[in-house]
């Protein structure tokens, strides 16, 4: 009995500190986005940054956050590639990030760190799919592209991820 209180202090203390982790990144993002002003289509680096945020979180408890972390951060490289010249055809690097993506989640399944069953790359792949698909990517509104590449949206999104975490009762 006193063994598995000592497992979930211990597991609520890691999900506490990743939480606080994600509201230091989400923080230290806005102010950057507040001070430093980039253009978001020459510097797109937005998403891959909520990637890396999201990852670098993972780190504390990787059966959380490693799925999407692995997901978004190399899928934010991807949209970097798409967006600024430094490898010829890098809009077409999305297939290599997202099956880099998967063999990194199979090898992170295999080591124990996540589980059977996830459906986060699912979703993600989903969410991905609809932005890139052209007829749906008319519905999202007209700034919505430039605010996923800005500081913007890692600052947001981290913060926000980190409060619901902050709250939720998971393991």
């Amino acid at each position: 009995m006193a063994k598995s209180l000592a497992v979930r202090a211990a597991f609520s203390d890691r999900n506490r500190r990743q939480s606080y982790l994600l509201i230091g990144l989400g923080i230290i993002f806005l102010l950057g986005a507040l001070l430093l002003h980039l253009n978001p289509l020459t510097y797109p680096i937005g998403l891959f940054l909520f990637g890396a945020g999201v990852l670098a979180a993972a780190l504390l408890n990787p059966h959380r956050l490693l799925i999407a972390g692995i997901l978004i951060t190399l899928i934010g490289i991807s949209i970097f590639f798409a967006f600024k010249p430094v490898i010829p055809d890098g809009g077409g690097t999305l297939f290599f990030a997202i099956g880099l993506s998967l063999l990194a989640i199979a090898f992170a399944a295999r080591r124990g760190y996540i589980g059977a069953g996830a459906i986060t790359p699912a979703l993600i792949i989903l969410f991905v799919g609809l932005i890139e698909y052209g007829p749906t990517y008319r519905l999202f509104p007209t700034g919505f592209a430039p605010f996923i590449l800005s500081l913007w949206f890692p600052g947001l999104g981290l913060l926000a991820l980190g409060i619901i975490y902050l709250f939720a009762r998971t393991k």
